[in-house]
């Protein structure tokens, strides 16, 4: 057993299997991340089997299918997950798909403590991203809240007033990125957080990029 209790490390069974198309810039993202990296090996293995091509997106490994996003793999102190990207239009028979926060429309996780549990689940993940697929290929879409219907904190409210700039900006943006930003400001909980939140993303917001470009 390793020394964080989770068993078999797996390390040994997750050795190059001749898999083409991997990206260099995962390859580093898996070699720094010690605490779950025998299950994110696991996590890469199952997407690329899956046929989808590998990128490095939002500092995560993420996999897409003929450019779209698909799942992402991504950790916590708590747990590590697979992210179906548009998780909250597959049908989820065996009820693993976790919301990861009320604010979260379309992605769904699926969360493992353990290697073990990623290889018990590695069927129904592979079947999962098959769906996914097909979503994609078939176009759908998920009726997304617009930004308007997401409350605004007043901080921003208020450095729009004296900064048109950025308020302008801010508007060019996608929807997508807006509400990013504004998830983000308004998880702070002290409004000098949020205001420091605010000047701190100025400079990118000006500059037309999201968060996490």
């Amino acid at each position: 057993m390793d020394p964080a209790g989770r068993g078999d490390s797996g390390l040994d069974s997750l050795k190059e299997i001749g898999m083409s198309d991997k990206n260099p810039k995962v390859d580093a993202f898996m070699q720094k991340n010690g605490p779950w990296q025998a299950e994110f090996q696991k996590l890469r293995e199952i997407a690329l089997a899956s046929g989808l091509d590998e990128n490095y997106k939002w500092m995560h490994p993420c996999y897409t299918y003929d450019g779209s996003n698909v799942v992402l793999i991504h950790g916590f102190k708590e747990y590590c997950a697979l992210l179906y990207i548009k998780g909250a239009l597959l049908k989820d028979p065996k009820g693993i798909l976790v919301q990861q926060t009320e604010n979260v429309q379309a992605g769904r996780q699926v969360r493992f403590r353990s290697l073990r549990e990623i290889i018990d689940l590695e069927p129904t993940l592979k079947a999962y991203i098959q769906e996914a697929i097909e979503v994609e290929k078939s176009g759908m879409k998920l009726d997304l809240k617009k930004t308007s219907e997401f409350p605004m904190p007043d901080e921003l409210k208020a450095k729009f007033q004296k900064d048109s700039a950025l308020e302008k900006a801010f508007e060019a943006l996608t929807p997508g990125r807006q509400h990013a930003y504004q998830l983000y400001f308004s998880q702070a909980k002290q409004s000098a957080t949020r205001e420091a939140r605010i000047e701190k993303t100025r400079e990118r917001i000006l500059a037309g990029k999201g968060l996490n470009d």
